[in-house]
């Protein structure tokens, strides 16, 4: 069956990136680099990992030619190079005294910097500097263009060196002001770069302190480099590379600090001490391995991977090098990369060394209690829990696996006639999960019962009577095929199943556990209903594994629906043309909920209670902030405090880690919030929360979608592509505000007022926007009938 398109509702512009979804910001070093001055540039590439283990950001290489071999030296030291070729041409007009001379042109030649237009904030260093410190300040700073004065002009002049450039100046209209002051000739002749930038800023510039640019000249006589400098610049003919300059030991000491070879710079990273940045520990840790088959910097390299989703990769990497049976943190970290790609009976024999070891005992019976549960066997999970609480009784996960099992010596629920059900595939929350996702099966089976009631009316039984329940990340057996079979139809959904780390497999590669043999062996109609892709920027699939069963999948469903607009554009994507029709959308049910919900009840104005409720999460945290997450709890605060004059203003968390921001904000700002702990909550108690507050500030995708349902007005704190593309499907984009806003505390104040003001109007438009929701799924309810029926 064809879908039809629903044109009440989505976008029709070219889709966005995800980083002009979430508003991220996109952050990049840049140097101007020549033959001459690559030695320094490798020892600045150097030095900006071993003193900054932490950041990983685009680094462009400006240039106006390199050999082939010094382009591969430049990428063996980071993985994140971009090679910019510069327009040499346009700078034959600048200095007109010598406009002949290439050593003078090529001088302006990091100017090209100010036509970068994929940044939001472009830090440029020059070669002959090394960074000693922590840039952490630098990467956080998001207004004007920001130097370090001049050490013999004083503060009304830049020092070039550094500059901290923002959007506004990588423009048209500031590489105009350039162009024109580069050919008038109005500055000084003899300071190529610099002097067009002070002669165009005139002394308009964001200061920074001079630890940022320390030049060299201000250790004359063989001074030494102050503890706190965070840049130092050899500035000057002489450079440390060509022979270095006479009273200045002390300070060239500190660059041939960074004058390694390959081998000893990737050594001396890898024994870095602390947190280091993953795709780092990728680049230098791999070589490392390769070289000294270094187990634990294998170890490393396979943890890495696995934060990313390169599950394979970790369990290739390992699988490479000898783990002796006494090193159990390897064997333990191996286990769960094998787990990742479904070779269960190989992981099991790396966890089972593991557990010898108190260190890696509770972690490791932990996963063989998911391996075992994957399969269906409750009961060897139940004891595998148990014998990793008694190693660790904090252990969460075994916690909650041993509240998961622990019924699994009692009789199976009594269900309905096989021929009366409908096999449903969910994400089913266990204890203190996700309190979106716990609301989300019964929805979906609300959603799909308003097409399969008795005499065409609805189906309100969302029990084991008329279902049965099928977990997405238990694997998909032979049993569980027969059991499929035997119904009327296997319903998938709704929810984020198309996410590669939640419940990492090899046989989907998203969180439904189904070999294609057994997905292709389903002779029942395949729904699949409000499905969304879940993908954060940044994070992507093992392409080949998840494109082949996504295809099959549609091709095997009678009825393949995902919940926004963004999600059909990726999933069309990656589809061949025969295929790409058959998708179709529908909204997430808990999005239409009072429609749904037998004997729904809207609150009255009087009813609500007088309380503004807001959500932030913290999983995939680096990729949902980068490095604004200061910034944000800041903003937060100046919105909270501003709400507080009207309102209450309350947590809620949907799940356990939701609760960080209440910790966070009392902590940094002093701030206080009291916690609605809605990962305990029943799905009653979820809908009455939402229906009864006036306001939802929701940064997780349920805590704006639910609220919707209910009626509850909403505004999205936007850290994910999702939420955008919710808001874009109800035409509300000015319902969202990213985390990563300037202004995120004043603007996110202004919004919530407006809606506050006049809450009458903003309910009854809540309601508007729903009722069209709500069209397009019983269009798709007239559909499932038939399939579903037939």
């Amino acid at each position: 069956m064809t879908a039809t398109p629903h044109a009440l509702v989505g976008p029709t512009a070219a889709p966005l990136s995800a980083n002009e979804l979430t508003g991220k910001r996109r952050l990049a070093f840049a140097s101007f680099v020549d033959e001459n001055y690559l030695p320094g540039f490798l020892a600045l590439l150097r030095s900006l990992a071993l003193s900054n283990p932490g950041v990983c950001e685009d680094f462009i290489v400006l240039h106006d030619d390199l050999r082939p071999q010094s382009v591969a030296s430049i990428r063996a030291l980071h993985p994140r190079v971009r090679f910019h070729r510069v327009d040499a041409g346009r700078y034959d007009a600048y200095e007109k005294g010598d406009q002949d001379n290439y050593l003078v042109r090529k001088a302006y030649f990091i100017l090209d910097v100010f036509r970068l237009r994929d940044y939001d904030t472009v830090i440029t260093l020059d070669t002959d500097m090394v960074v000693l410190g922590d840039l952490s300040e630098l990467l956080k700073l998001r207004d004007g263009l920001a130097a370090v004065p001049q050490f013999f002009y004083g503060e009304h002049k830049l020092n070039s060196g550094l500059l901290v450039i923002q959007r506004e100046y990588l423009s048209d209209e500031f590489c105009a002001r350039i162009d024109a002051t580069g050919r008038g000739g109005d500055y000084e002749l003899n300071k190529h770069d610099q002097g067009i930038l002070n002669a165009v800023l005139d002394g308009d510039f964001v200061q920074l302190d001079s630890r940022y640019n320390f030049v060299k000249r201000r250790l004359s006589g063989d001074l030494p480099v102050p503890e706190d400098t965070a840049v130092l610049h050899f500035t000057g003919r002489h450079k440390p590379w060509q022979g270095g300059e006479a009273g200045y030991a002390q300070a060239e000491d500190r660059w041939r600090e960074f004058d390694l070879t390959d081998a000893e710079f990737y050594a001396a990273f890898m024994d870095l001490p602390g947190e280091l940045h993953h795709e780092l520990v990728i680049k230098y840790g791999t070589e490392h391995v390769e070289r000294t088959g270094d187990v634990e910097c294998a170890r490393r390299v396979a943890h890495a991977h696995i934060n990313t989703g390169g599950f394979q990769e970790a369990a290739d990497i390992l699988g490479s090098v000898h783990i002796p049976v006494d090193e159990a943190w390897p064997h333990e970290v191996l286990g769960h990369a094998l787990m990742s790609v479904s070779r269960y009976a190989e992981s099991e024999v790396h966890l089972h060394l593991a557990t010898t070891f108190p260190s890696r005992a509770a972690t490791s019976f932990g996963r063989l209690a998911q391996i075992a549960w994957i399969h269906g066997d409750d009961a060897t999970a139940h004891e595998y829990a148990m014998r990793g609480l008694a190693a660790d009784p904090t252990h969460r996960s075994n916690r909650l696996m041993r509240l998961r099992t622990r019924g699994h010596d009692l009789p199976a629920p009594r269900e309905g006639a096989p021929e009366d059900q409908l096999a449903h595939v969910a994400f089913y929350m266990p204890q203190q999960g996700n309190a979106g996702d716990k609301l989300l099966p019964e929805t979906v089976r609300l959603a799909v019962g308003t097409s399969t009631g008795p005499n065409g009316g609805a189906d309100t039984d969302t029990g084991p009577a008329r279902w049965h329940s099928i977990h997405a990340h238990r694997l998909f057996d032979k049993a569980a095929l027969a059991r499929v079979n035997a119904r009327r139809g296997l319903v998938i959904g709704g929810g984020g199943l198309f996410i590669p780390d939640t419940a990492p497999n090899g046989n989907s590669a998203w969180q439904w556990n189904v070999p294609d043999e057994n997905l292709n062996g389903i002779d029942v109609p395949i729904v699949v209903y409000a499905v969304g892709f879940n993908a954060f920027d940044g994070q992507s699939y093992r392409a080949g594994r998840f494109n082949s069963s996504l295809r099959q999948l549609v091709e095997r469903s009678a009825f393949f629906a995902l919940r926004n607009h963004g999600s059909i554009d990726k999933v069309r994507a990656l589809l061949p043309a025969s295929l790409q029709d058959k998708v179709r959308f529908q909204p997430c049910p808990t999005t239409v909920l009072r429609q749904l919900v037998d004997g729904w009840t809207d609150p009255a104005p009087g009813q609500r209670e007088n309380t503004v409720m807001i959500n932030a999460a913290y999983d995939r945290a680096g990729l949902r902030f980068g490095h604004d997450y200061a910034h944000f709890l800041a903003e937060m605060a100046k919105a909270v405090r501003e709400l507080g004059k009207h309102t209450e203003v309350r947590c809620v968390a949907h799940s356990l880690d939701d609760e960080k921001i209440a910790f966070d904000l009392r902590r940094e700002h002093g701030v206080s919030l009291p916690v609605v702990p809605m990962y305990d909550f029943d799905n009653d108690a979820i809908r009455d929360t939402y229906a009864r507050t006036k306001l939802v500030i929701g940064m997780r995708g349920h805590a704006g979608m639910i609220p919707f349902g209910c009626g509850t007005p909403i505004i999205s704190l936007i850290s994910h592509p999702k939420m955008a593309y919710f808001l874009a499907d109800i035409d509300r984009p000015e319902w969202g505000v990213s985390v990563h806003d300037k202004n995120l505390g004043a603007v996110l104040t202004e919004r919530a007022l407006g809606l506050l003001n006049d809450h009458t109007a903003s309910v009854a438009d809540v309601h508007g926007r729903q009722q069209e929701l709500w069209k397009v799924t019983q269009s798709n309810a007239a559909d499932l009938r038939a399939i579903l029926r037939g």
